[in-house]
């Protein structure tokens, strides 16, 4: 039952909504996964103020601006409130709380709400240790570039990610990059009073340890001692980088303050000193509802961490097995080429026995008399041309019979396919060499006699031509030129070398009469006949040759509809052919391993080479850099083999300056058509053949 435009539909919706899953999975893992560098090395220099009371930019590292006062407070003398920022970190959090525990210590964590969606159970343990914990935002952004609604959710999202984790609520807050209260200007004065509207206490810090720039440990204690016996709110960092010396500081840093008679405690628990009663709750349990929600939070993250990790490890397979690909390409292509080019090169002595040339032909009235010209007037010593009409209604055979050339016959018969007329043809040949060429497609004068030449070998059953592409002056036509010489006639030199040949292109192939008998002749159990009965060859222990001074011009489709019509047909009846000959893997022969190697470099590579685009996709936005360095690499990659290629076909280079917009464009075509070719295959579906529209422009063309 043929495949319906009704049918079809729903798979584009399913398809483009797998999409935009994808993209929104891309987009959490794009925001979870926000770049920061520490808080110190953001922090800009002093702002003039003009809003900022002195009794905060001259006072206490924590800051109150709940209702209609705006207080700030100290820790009492001798008192020390450890912090650490931009955790949890899964290497060096366990350690610093190692260090913490050991000598009695809690402290404080602002953690950042992405970092603990990623790993719950490093917050879990620092809060049943009696740690406590404050909100560092979900991504540590630079708040006063954010509009009011996402900072908002900055906040939220942290609070629910520690709810779930830890079952607990924080009413701390630590803006990311912000440093001392004389620090504060207008604008983060603002946030601040912003922030105090919606609950939170803000925490800024006496003393900065500068670990973030691993000044040595020495430093590192010097920066984080109060002055005079004061009390502190001392920075340090437990993640973003190489934590080692803030570990080993804290082994020396807190017996010495300790023989200093100084105390440490949580900021809360300072802040409750300080007050003279216990205002603040440390880690006040979270209700059911934000536990719920964070815990949905926690699994969105985790989806997209996973889908984010699968496509890396997709994208590096991707590129080593592109790599392997081209690598294979320029060694045997490049062995096949200078084989062929050598001067004692020869298949053995000249084929001269006549050859039968099997035209089938389907409403091909605008190509027929120029197909047939090329092939009667060819030079071979005797060459038969059969044309077999397969119930035309555009007068097709008329034309051919017209000719009136005398090496040509008409036959007529009812429509019944390609392989039924293919097949018609081969019974009525004369002749043991049969030639088959598709009805749009013109030869050039020693066509006929270089494609048989390799049969002077008795092993070989069939021989590949040289398709080239007439119409090149549209770009989708350059296209395909392009395509053309890389991807098919630069891979039968590959697949020559290897012995797996997989397709004898319709366009222009050769086969011995005995060979396409033994194997059952042309069947329509696929959509690509050509490919099945080349395998079926294969399987047989026929050799399949390339000969590449055997050129054949075809017209190549000139829209996109048309050529996705063209290339569904062929990649759903490669892949109908894949499994019809999948018994070859039990066989001894070497189509056993071209198996294989065509499933892998013909429908698994590019079946996951998306993954190269969506991730250019996802870095243009988020790492610029590298991603351009990557698919300017890939691009290059691309231009070595296209100029291999074109060299060894002796084709103009000029072409290839549509090669970017081909990486743009083209090649997504390309994936999307074989997705579709999946999905019909997966489902069962049939397809019926898809008749192009010609125009009669398959004339030889020369440096377009």
């Amino acid at each position: 039952m043929p495949v319906s435009k009704r049918t079809l539909r729903p798979r584009r919706l399913v398809v483009a909504a797998l999409l935009l899953v994808l993209a929104s999975v891309l987009f959490v893992e794009a925001y979870a996964n926000a770049r920061f560098t520490p808080d110190a090395k953001g922090t800009s220099g002093n702002e003039p103020s003009e809003t900022v009371p002195s009794s905060v930019s001259t006072g206490g590292p924590i800051i109150n601006t709940a209702g209609q006062r705006h207080v700030s407070y100290r820790l009492p003398p001798k008192t020390i409130a450890l912090t650490f920022d931009d955790g949890p970190d899964p290497w060096w959090t366990p350690q610093i709380q190692r260090v913490l525990d050991k000598h009695g210590v809690d402290a404080t964590f602002f953690v950042v709400g992405s970092q603990v969606a990623r790993h719950p159970d490093l917050v879990r343990r620092l809060v049943s240790n009696g740690h406590e914990l404050g909100v560092h935002t979900f991504t540590h952004p630079r708040l006063s570039t954010l509009p009011r609604w996402r900072r908002h959710t900055e906040y939220t999202q942290t609070q629910l990610a520690i709810a779930n984790a830890a079952g607990v609520h924080t009413a701390l807050l630590r803006f990311p990059y912000s440093s001392q209260p004389s620090a504060i200007d207008d604008q983060q004065w603002k946030l601040v009073q912003e922030a105090g509207r919606l609950g939170y206490v803000v925490v800024v810090n006496d003393r900065d340890s500068q670990d973030w720039a691993r000044p040595g440990i020495p430093a590192i204690l010097a920066s984080s001692t109060p002055d005079g016996g004061q009390g502190a709110v001392v920075l340090m960092h437990d993640a973003g980088g190489d934590r080692g010396q803030t570990v080993a500081a804290l082994e020396e840093f807190i017996p010495r303050m300790r023989t200093q008679g100084y105390r440490f405690t949580t900021v809360s628990q300072g802040l409750n000193l300080t007050l003279g009663s216990p205002v603040m709750v440390k880690n006040p349990a979270a209700d059911p509802g934000d536990r719920w929600r964070g815990g949905v939070l926690l699994w969105v993250v985790g989806i997209a961490d996973a889908v984010l990790w699968l496509l890396k490890a997709l994208f590096i397979a991707v590129g080593l097995l592109a790599v392997a690909r081209t690598l294979l390409l320029f060694a045997l292509a490049g062995r096949h080429a200078r084989e062929r080019r050598a001067r004692r090169w020869s298949w053995g002595p000249p084929v001269t026995a006549p050859v039968s040339v099997i035209v089938p032909a389907y409403n091909e009235k605008e190509g027929i008399a120029a197909a047939v010209r090329s092939l009667a007037t060819g030079d071979h010593t005797e060459i038969e041309v059969v044309v077999v009409d397969d119930g035309s209604t555009d007068g097709t055979a008329d034309i051919a019979e017209g000719l009136g050339l005398p090496n040509v016959r008409v036959i007529r018969k009812a429509n019944g396919g390609k392989a039924s007329a293919l097949n018609t043809g081969v019974a009525a040949a004369r002749h043991e060499l049969i030639v088959m060429v598709d009805g749009d497609t013109v030869f050039e004068p020693d066509s006929v006699r270089r494609l048989v030449q390799p049969f002077a070998d008795p092993s070989v059953g069939a021989v590949a031509g040289n398709v080239k592409v007439g119409n090149r002056h549209s770009l989708v036509a350059r296209w395909q030129h392009i395509e053309y010489v890389i991807g098919f006639n630069l891979d039968r030199r590959l697949y020559e070398t290897l012995r797996c040949m997989p397709t004898v292109p319709g366009a222009i192939g050769a086969f011995r009469r005995d060979a396409l008998v033994a194997a059952g002749g042309m069947t329509d159990d696929t959509l690509a006949e050509d490919t099945d009965i080349t395998m079926a060859l294969c399987r047989a222990g026929w050799r399949i040759v390339y000969e590449e001074s055997a050129r054949a011009w075809t017209e190549a489709p000139a829209t996109l509809s048309q050529l996705w019509k063209q290339r569904y047909r062929w990649s759903y009846g490669t892949m109908q052919a894949m499994w019809k000959h999948r018994g070859a893997l039990r066989s001894r022969g070497p189509f056993r391993f071209g198996l294989p190697f065509l499933a892998l470099f013909g429908l698994v590579l590019p079946l996951v080479a998306p993954v190269i685009d969506l991730l250019a996709v996802y870095g243009l936005f988020f790492d610029r850099t590298a991603t351009v360095a990557a698919w300017s690499a890939m691009l290059g990659l691309q231009f070595v083999t296209a100029a291999v290629a074109f060299r060894l076909d002796r084709e103009s280079l000029r072409p290839l300056a549509v090669l970017p917009l081909q990486q743009f464009a083209y090649r997504q075509l390309m994936y999307l058509v074989l997705l579709q070719s999946v999905v019909t295959a997966l489902t069962g579906a049939r397809l019926r053949w898809h008749k192009l529209h010609r125009t009669g422009q398959a004339a030889v063309a020369r440096d377009v």
